[in-house]
């Protein structure tokens, strides 16, 4: 799958939770790559 890159701005709380999540060993960027792909299959499920 390709990739593309974005850029977003959050929040320093969220900032703050997503490096605790980097110390579990889930980067930022896969977490949201995890949010946007669940959140996009619920929407789809929905119309369906």
């Amino acid at each position: 799958m390709a990739m593309v890159k974005i850029l977003i701005s959050v929040p320093v709380r969220i900032k703050v939770q997503l490096d605790a999540l980097r110390k579990e060993g889930t980067s930022a960027s896969g977490f949201i790559r995890n949010l946007l792909e669940r959140e996009f299959k619920h929407r789809k499920e929905l119309r369906s």
